[in-house]
């Protein structure tokens, strides 16, 4: 078989008036999906650039393929079984601005880019201070992004409608809100000037975001029935679920750039988007970081997996139900609809989402998916959400690097990496420190969480304890109600 290209499928000239920063499975199989049905609507003729934003990615592997590559979706609709597969043929440029800075710089005076969109996970949205030297390619997506604004602005002379829709998928807070100010306060460290930071503030439209949709990324396990299905070879399929939400802040530049709404897909552009961000990044993706650590020890390798299992589903239904669910000010019997729904597309028959793949920037991940319910629930509750801290102690306990005897290929930050293998390093048998230090580590929390409650570390301390010594199945069998939790205590 032929390795997939434009001979194979026919592929429309379009003019580039995207530019995505992330190659990932997500982008691919969510946004890169939702411009195809744009484009074949008629809603829009646009072509995509994609961005490396990492030195480490898959650019050349879509250049290979003349960026076309197969997504696979799966799963329930109307109750029925359902399975497609579609060639995505929306980009047409891939660029690793590590090796070619100056062609990806060379966008920014494009008279047809538009729109910006991103995916470079929560940890993407940062400041760097060390982006300084612009004569090279900036390590951040802050840096990067802000190289090609001050192109284009030089190129127009900051001609006002030359500003473009910049719309962040990451999964943290008022993503638009939070790009905005990073590339403001990286412009003001670089002393740029302050026209063109007025610029790059008033004349781009930064709206904020909500995503929603399970990709569990390449199905090696189908990549055979697929390939005999098709009839070509692609190294980058990606699976994803049928279900889908992308929720806009309203913002009329971007909408009239990305329409995204009017071919019948579920796209909301609206005035609120928290109440739609707090319920899932909680729910969702909050249980999806808070099951990894704990499931993954026990040896279980997917999400479906993970909620089957009659001890790890309890684990993580009551995860939901008895924590997340009272943090959120919504009506009850939604929550309670909504977070059924998750369970549901948990088991998807179809969906293999591997456990490890969701343990990318973990750390990260609790920080911003798990962190609100805690200091929600002791706001509300006065009392201390304990599945949380179990899965506080299960992530403490991942980062040691082993399951049994086999290492976990842990994905992080370096300096994150850092810091859990020191923890690990210097500890001496003395759970409470343990905890305590893992506990206080304000570079990765943004606080002292030992603050929290007078009883934080005592509880982490006992889990961990557990953890450490008996094994996380036997840990969490007693903590679900197994021993009544006899055995938990140190």
């Amino acid at each position: 078989m032929e390795l997939l290209n434009k001979k194979i499928h026919s592929k429309p000239q379009r003019k580039i008036k995207i530019m995505q920063f992330g190659e990932g499975n997500f982008l691919r199989a969510f946004v890169e999906w939702i411009i195809q049905d744009l484009n074949d609507k008629g809603a829009i003729d646009a072509g995509v650039a994609v961005v490396q934003p990492m030195p480490f990615g898959r650019v050349a592997e879509l250049a290979a393929q003349d960026g076309l590559y197969t997504l696979r979706l799966e799963g329930i609709d109307g109750g029925k079984k359902v399975k497609q597969s579609r060639v995505i043929d929306v980009i047409d440029d891939c660029v690793n601005p590590f090796t070619e800075y100056e062609r990806f710089l060379s966008y920014g005076e494009s008279e047809d880019l538009e729109v910006i969109i991103s995916n470079t996970t929560e940890a993407g949205i940062a400041v760097d201070a060390t982006d300084t030297d612009f004569t090279k390619c900036p390590k951040s997506f802050p840096g990067k992004l802000l190289a090609l604004l001050k192109r284009r602005y030089d190129k127009f002379n900051g001609d006002p409608e030359k500003g473009l829709a910049i719309i962040p998928c990451e999964l943290i807070d008022d993503n638009g809100d939070e790009l905005y100010r990073c590339l403001t306060e990286l412009a003001k460290i670089n002393k740029m000037d302050a026209k063109f930071i007025s610029w790059m503030q008033n004349c781009n439209h930064f709206t904020s975001t909500l995503v929603d949709r399970i990709v569990p990324g390449y199905p090696k396990n189908e990549i055979e029935e697929i390939q005999k299905e098709t009839g070509y070879i692609d190294n980058n399929v990606v699976k994803g679920e049928i279900f889908h939400l992308w929720v806009l802040k309203k913002e009329p530049r971007v909408q009239k750039a990305l329409p995204a709404d009017s071919t019948g897909l579920n796209v909301i552009f609206a005035d609120d988007i928290h109440p739609y961000k707090q319920r899932k990044v909680k729910i969702l993706n909050g249980s999806h970081t808070a099951m990894v650590p704990v499931a993954y020890l026990c040896g279980i390798d997917t999400v479906g997996e993970a909620v089957n299992d009659k001890v790890i589903g309890k684990f993580v239904r009551d995860f939901v139900f008895e924590e997340v669910n009272p943090t959120i000010d919504l009506p009850q019997d939604q929550m309670t609809a909504f977070a059924n729904s998750v369970i549901e597309r948990y088991q998807n028959p179809f969906i293999r989402h591997e456990l490890i793949s969701i343990a990318l920037n973990s750390t990260t991940k609790f920080r911003t998916r798990i962190l609100p319910t805690l200091l929600d629930y002791v706001r509300i509750k006065g009392e201390l959400p304990k599945r949380v801290l179990f899965a506080f102690a299960a992530l403490v306990q991942f980062h040691k690097g082993k399951r049994g005897s086999e290492d976990i290929a842990l994905k992080d930050d370096a300096e994150l990496l850092a810091y859990w293998t020191k923890l690990w390093e210097e500890f001496n048998g003395d759970y409470r420190k343990l905890a305590h230090d893992a506990l206080a580590w304000t570079q990765a929390w943004g606080m002292d969480m030992n603050g929290i409650h007078p009883d934080i570390c005592d509880e982490v301390a006992k889990y961990l304890s557990a953890i450490d010594k008996k094994g996380m199945r036997a840990a969490v069998e007693c903590f679900v109600g197994g021993c009544k939790g006899s055995c938990l205590e140190k």
